[in-house]
């Protein structure tokens, strides 16, 4: 039978944060390896689980080697980069080698040796068992695609979904096209274009019209060309300091033709022509807190994402401007969550429920962001913080906060991890009793995926950005080093 290589190695790094990415920030989310892989994602919407599925219906063998996930952060250790090789490594040769592999990547990972660590690692892989081993690569739509990577992969296929609530699909269109590769039917190539931007189609958004949705009309008219197999829009990932940052178009085509190569200049131009274009725009706190009152109640509540601390971009989870700025405002009905902040669920664990406690409540890892917000509230609820995800996003997927706690203050209910993660699934506040949608107002870790579980019940949603954290989008205020230049927004206009 067939044998095809399943792994995933995860990582949008944010190389302003003074956070590494090791082994210990993978287990903190995600590291599973061999034969545990696929209890622990079939039957879930990612892209591992699409692969496990593809290999039943394609009757491959499929050899687990590692799922591994860690939340944006700084760059990824040396050792664990190698951990992951290694991991590969020991996989195929346990197997007797294999016949094609399956990668679930993101396409902006950064590690401490070099740039470019999806590349990196396609070239390890490479090395070790040659250019014709067909290799297909699924991306997260934030991806920064390099030359490198387009070259030494086979296929090469984006999310198209901004909540990103397509994986099991986009790994499945990857998969099925691995199988015409194998069978014979295809010989895809990689093509990516780029322009000197940072920024392109509108960050990638598809909940409402604009580039990104007209990038796709357009690629899906490309798509029905003969010859093209795929077409990818990537918004790119701003926050990652290196010289290929941002947006890129990749086509993925059956054998060599100019034609491919056109498609990618013409869709990547019109990028470029819409570089100033964005649906959403972000607000002060006290014009956020003024939208709060006026709009918010329960059963349709005002929506607030922290959009400068987002833990989903590399932000902290822990900032407080906007968690005091609800304070000051004396909001009533409130949520916010989930704030990252070990010792105060640890603090809460130890009163235990009911028992009122103060607490310095974030801050805790960066001063620039907001010193701890000092309360006394009461002890609501205590969880181990482990929980699966209702969706739609990684729907059905289990996680682990660490020891949670649900604390009340005032009018404002804050659920508090130990674990930084964004606040894309009602799961983070339901795991401990709060019902969000409940609430006149909810406040959230994130930027642009809370909109998939929080949108549809919103009355208002609000982006809430003074600059409190390191997804905040004010880019000329980073110090950018790697980054290519003269390139937009930085030099050019």
């Amino acid at each position: 039978m067939t044998k095809v290589l399943i792994a995933g190695f995860k990582h949008e790094t944010n190389t302003f944060s003074v956070l590494k990415t090791d082994r210990a920030a993978y287990e903190a989310r995600s590291w599973v390896e061999g034969a545990a892989i696929p209890e622990a994602y079939r039957g879930t919407n990612t892209e591992i689980a699409a692969f496990i599925d593809a290999a039943g219906r394609h009757g491959w063998t499929p050899v687990y080697a590692v799922a591994g996930d860690a939340t944006p952060s700084g760059p990824v250790t040396q050792a664990m980069f190698d951990t992951a090789v290694g991991a590969i490594a020991r996989a195929v040769d346990e197997a007797g080698g294999v016949d094609a592999m399956l990668l679930n990547l993101h396409g902006a990972m950064v590690c401490e040796h070099t740039d470019d660590g999806e590349g990196a690692l396609l070239e390890a892989l490479r090395e070790r068992y040659g250019r014709a081993l067909p290799i297909g690569v699924t991306l997260d739509l934030h991806a920064n695609v390099t030359d490198r990577m387009a070259a030494l992969c086979d296929i090469m296929v984006s999310y198209r979904t901004y909540p990103h609530v397509d994986l099991h699909d986009i790994a499945t269109e990857c998969a099925d096209l691995l199988a015409r590769t194998l069978e014979g039917g295809i010989r895809p190539t990689v093509t990516v274009a780029r322009r000197e931007t940072m920024e392109g189609f509108d960050q990638g958004r598809t909940t409402a019209p604009g580039p990104m949705l007209d990038a796709l009309e357009r690629a899906r008219a490309m798509m029905a060309e003969p010859g093209v197999l795929s077409v990818s829009v990537n918004a790119g990932f701003t926050h990652a300091d290196t010289y290929d940052t941002g947006p890129s178009v990749v086509v993925v085509g059956d054998g060599t033709d100019a034609r491919y190569r056109a498609m990618a200049e013409e869709l990547m131009a019109f990028g470029w022509e819409t570089r100033h274009i964005a649906t959403v725009g972000t607000v002060s706190y006290a014009d956020a807190m003024a939208v709060a009152r006026a709009e918010g109640r329960p059963g349709a509540p005002v929506v607030i994402a922290d959009f400068a601390d987002n833990p989903g971009g590399g932000g902290y989870s822990d900032s407080t401007g906007l968690l005091r700025a609800m304070v000051e405002a004396g909001l009533r009905d409130a949520a916010f969550g989930m704030i990252c902040d070990p010792e105060a669920a640890a603090a809460c664990h130890e009163a235990g429920e009911g028992a009122r406690v103060p607490l310095a409540l974030g801050g805790k890892t960066d001063p620039r962001f907001g010193a701890p917000v000092e309360m006394t509230g009461t002890v609501r609820a205590l969880s181990d913080g482990r929980f699966r995800f209702e969706g739609p996003m990684q729907a059905g997927l289990a996680i682990d906060c660490g020891p949670s706690a649900l604390f009340e203050a005032g009018g404002l209910s804050i659920a508090i991890g130990s674990r930084r993660y964004q606040n894309y699934d009602r799961a983070f506040f339901t795991h401990l009793g709060l019902v969000p949608e409940e609430r006149a107002v909810v406040a959230v870790k994130s930027a642009q995926h809370f909109r998939a579980a929080y949108g549809a019940k919103a009355s208002a949603i609000v982006l809430a950005d003074e600059g409190h954290g390191l997804t905040s989008h004010d880019l000329k205020s980073l110090p950018y080093t790697h980054v290519r230049r003269p390139v937009y927004p930085l030099d050019l206009e």
